[in-house]
């Protein structure tokens, strides 16, 4: 299938823009430049409730935005992790897709504003998701939510996190988690894949962006073969979370989110999984103007909904 019109549309008014200098661009100068760009106007979806909270943990403080449904009760939640290369994104850039989420699948969402790189190197933002699940665990009714059906969610980096979290969960026997929620998740750095080679540029997500994202993330290279930092390589997948695994055509890591999907079978974890033939890495973000986009994160978020 081809590429969608209004993807492809983005696409062609982005790669008609000078090129960032990936050689010469600080992680706090990309930054700044993402804020400026997300200061367009933009629908906010409607929620039951938003509040920013700080995560008091025993060397630090995290900030997390809990969103919660329409109605009353202990909803389930999700734990999430934003995407953004470990280096860029906060709980404002994921701000459209966790508000999405709670309404596609009735559950609280709690969006953890983990530690970024290159200021807090691997495997500082591990560190951080586990930690927070952990607190959110122990304090369900603080979030008012059901402790006892709490899932781990992200995108691309964030898909990372969340898939770690939940190996560091199995190795630690706590706390439960009935599921994992990884949209178009980094799961390894194999550049030889043919997703890699296929989309390795003019997609958005781009061989030299994720170098640049990994260069600034870890602190050696012989890092990338640690299952936190490459969960595919991890020797034992077994009993797990069951799994939703969504990825999309032409994105460079469709093809390790594949592989994940595939270990987990393989040791007999439930996935569910979809690639998306018309999309992008990243699709998440752009459901406000793409309907196809939406209707993939939806799929996704019932998938969600019935593991809960």
């Amino acid at each position: 299938m081809s590429l969608n019109p209004k993807i492809k549309m983005m696409l062609d008014q982005m790669n008609s823009m000078p090129k960032l200098d990936l050689k010469t661009i600080t992680p706090k100068e990309y930054r700044a430049l993402q804020e400026q760009m997300s200061q367009a106007p933009t629908t906010v979806e409607r929620v039951g409730a938003v509040e920013d909270k700080m995560l008091p943990l025993k060397d630090r403080d995290i900030r997390v935005r809990v969103y919660k449904p329409e109605g009353n009760g202990k909803f389930p939640a999700l734990v999430y992790y934003h995407g953004g290369g470990w280096v860029l994104g906060n709980i404002d850039s994921h701000d459209g897709v966790c508000r999405a989420i709670v309404n596609m699948a009735q559950c609280t969402v709690i969006s953890v504003d983990y530690r970024l790189a290159p200021e807090h190197k691997f495997p500082a933002g591990v560190h951080d998701a586990y930690d927070a699940l952990v607190y959110i665990s122990d304090h369900g009714e603080e979030f008012d939510i059901d402790a006892n059906r709490i899932a781990v969610g992200g995108d691309s980096a964030g898909g990372n996190l969340a898939a770690v979290t939940s190996m560091i969960a199995k190795e630690k026997k706590g706390p439960s988690i009935i599921h994992q929620f990884l949209l178009y998740p980094s799961t390894g750095r194999d550049y030889e894949l043919p997703s890699m080679k296929e989309n390795s540029e003019g997609y958005f997500l781009t061989r030299e962006l994720m170098e640049w994202f990994g260069e600034h993330y870890v602190n050696k290279q012989e890092d990338w073969k640690h299952p936190y930092a490459s969960p595919v390589l991890a020797e034992d997948l077994a009993n797990l979370p069951p799994a939703t695994i969504l990825t999309a055509q032409y994105d460079p890591l469709r093809d390790s989110g594949v592989l994940y999907a595939e270990k987990l079978r393989e040791n007999d974890v439930p996935v569910f999984y979809k690639n998306y033939d018309d999309l992008i890495h990243g699709f998440a973000n752009f459901i406000e103007f793409v309907p196809e986009a939406r209707e993939a994160l939806k799929e996704g978020a019932e998938s969600l909904k019935e593991a809960f």
